[in-house]
């Protein structure tokens, strides 16, 4: 009797190697972006112009009515643009992806959806334990973009943001220096016969890069302080020219505030900013100088420092006026807008593309290091060591 043949071939039949489907699918993102409710926070994650893109690719972007009027963004920019507004606050933030600039407060947590995406800014140094227990119960997945890094390795958020406090500094020292109720009444400018500005900086990062930089566009004499020879080095290169640069000692420094009528504090520490001009070294400046402490939401490294605000910027002491606003790009609103919607766009069609947060997760690192919370879990060792709470390492829990 003939057997019935088998709708297999041989080949077929034999076991073969199990492949796992990492085929990338594009996927339809939903985005919502609330009002900043934040005091003096004009800022908006996306400019109406990145808002068209993301709809272009056949995305969904949810507005709260009047969220970009402190960046001088219409309602009706937005709708033009192809976003959804509403003045349905609860509405915004029970979209899928919630983007902010600010850390959501627990109130606004409250209405997060169970398993939502977040993405903004978590300030650590303004948390509290409560923050991130609110997460954890709302199984949310979250990402502060501070902590984002690009194929260099570099951190893009904070990069960009430095440039502007770096730039604002001096024009905000030049505004309080023409203020005829503070200021010495000199003016930036390199002015025939006329002494130029003296100015300090504490700091060869990227903001003190940025402050000297405009100082020097300005005509002003520029001298920096840092405690590395190499940032030291590189200001140099990168501005094209021989500028006066010393380490952090104390005679050098203190010589150098006493001839000065500008000083900004661009200091950073892994806790705090180190204080690196002391009472004493503020009370021998000359009446009428200024001190712009743009690290002083890290504490200051001025002693004589203190949080200012928007509404009242400037404190005297001892002659001198200091300005303490921690938040200071946020006196640019749309410069800021522009310069964080330009960090996200490329993100959120790259996870559209890669059909969704989770997929973009598995295959960026960049990305992945932002990560804090997945899906209710703490990710990050520092916000664990600091709140004393129990957290996994991600690359065990994604893959």
């Amino acid at each position: 009797m003939n057997q019935p043949s088998s709708p297999f071939s041989k080949q077929q039949l034999l076991p073969q190697e199990e492949t796992l489907e990492i085929l990338k699918q594009k996927g339809e993102l939903f985005i919502g972006i609330p009002k900043e409710s934040q005091h003096q926070e004009k800022r908006i994650c996306l400019t109406p112009d990145a808002v068209n893109a993301i709809t272009a690719h056949g995305h969904k972007v949810m507005i709260e009515c009047g969220a970009g009027e402190g960046a001088n963004f219409s309602d009706l920019n937005y709708t033009n643009a192809g976003a959804t507004m509403t003045r349905d606050t609860k509405k915004v933030f029970s979209c899928p992806i919630v983007l902010k600039v600010e850390p959501p407060t627990l109130s606004e947590i409250e209405m997060l959806n169970p398993q939502a995406n977040l993405i903004s800014a978590l300030q650590i140094k303004t948390q509290s334990r409560k923050y991130f227990e609110a997460l954890a119960k709302k199984r949310i997945t979250a990402i502060a973009f501070e902590y984002i890094r690009d194929e260099d390795g570099k951190f893009p958020a904070i990069r960009s943001l430095s440039e502007i406090a770096g730039i604002s500094s001096i024009l905000l020292a030049a505004e309080i220096m023409a203020n005829n109720q503070h200021g010495s009444g000199l003016m930036f400018g390199n002015i025939s016969g006329v002494p130029p500005v003296e100015v300090v900086i504490l700091g060869a990062g990227t903001v003190g890069h940025y402050a000297a930089r405009s100082a020097i566009g300005l005509g002003a004499n520029v001298k920096i302080f840092d405690n590395s020879l190499t940032k030291l080095r590189n200001i140099q290169t990168n501005l094209k020219q021989t500028l006066y640069t010393s380490t952090l000692q104390p005679k050098n420094l203190l010589k150098a505030l006493k001839r000065c009528d500008v000083a900004i504090g661009a200091m950073r520490g892994i806790d705090r900013a180190p204080v690196v001009v002391t009472k004493t070294m503020v009370e021998h400046m000359k009446k009428g100088a200024v001190i712009i402490d743009v690290s002083i939401d890290m504490g200051g490294c001025f002693e004589t420092s203190e949080l200012t605000t928007h509404d009242k910027p400037i404190r005297e002491k001892y002659g001198v006026l200091h300005y303490g606003v921690p938040n200071m790009p946020a006196r640019f609103p749309k410069t800021a807008s522009l310069s964080i919607s330009n960090i996200f766009t490329p993100y959120l069609l790259k996870i559209g593309e890669e059909g969704g947060l989770e997929n973009s997760l598995r295959f960026d690192k960049g990305l992945r290091n932002g990560l804090y919370m997945y899906h209710g879990i703490l990710t990050n060792r520092t916000v664990g060591e600091w709140f004393d709470l129990k957290y996994s390492d991600i690359n065990f829990l994604i893959f």
